[in-house]
């Protein structure tokens, strides 16, 4: 991390994130603008989004910590709390930041709503009013647009290997 016109939090919590990643989460700076970073979150077991993998772009602003990251996913979500260009509805990233948060703290929560969309303080109206009048069917609706996202980051998965369960296997590893 050769930035020296950073500050010394960015630096800190860019170190943490590299060193301990939270589980199911990769986030990692861009070479080219440390305040960009690249980021990776694994639907989280038992939740509608088991098994997928959701790539997700994360910008520090120059006023960060002072002002929340800006966050979007990049993969194509069905969920209630998300809209087709991957803004996200999460109060943290809105009135309830505080600087005492950090971007591992807004990276678990975005995970944590992959877990539980709450269809009732929606950004995408009409897959919310799907959401409450047949969750299964909507569930079913997200895996399916799910499955067409996913030919696009079939490479990424295997970047992403080491976050799985020891006996899933990537197909693009061949074992010897």
């Amino acid at each position: 991390m050769a930035n020296s016109n950073l500050p010394r939090r960015i630096i800190k919590e860019t170190q943490r994130l590299l060193s301990e990643p939270a589980p199911g989460i990769s986030a990692s700076p861009s070479e080219e603008n440390m305040r960009y970073f690249n980021v990776m979150i694994l639907g989280p077991s038992q939740s509608p989004y088991e098994g997928g993998v959701f790539k997700l772009e994360l910008f520090l602003p120059e006023e960060y910590p002072m002002a929340a990251p800006k966050v979007r996913f990049l993969t194509k979500i069905y969920h209630p709390n998300i809209d087709k260009l991957g803004r996200i509805c999460l109060d943290i990233l809105k009135d309830k930041w505080s600087p005492a948060l950090q971007i591992r703290t807004v990276l678990l929560s975005i995970q944590a709503l992959l877990s539980a969309p709450n269809p009732d303080d929606p950004l995408s109206e009409n897959i919310a009013k799907h959401w409450k009048t047949n969750e299964a069917d909507a569930v079913e609706t997200g895996a399916l647009q799910f499955f067409h996202s996913a030919v696009n980051l079939y490479l990424d998965v295997c970047f992403f290997l080491h976050f799985l369960p020891q006996n899933s296997k990537c197909l693009c590893v061949e074992e010897v």
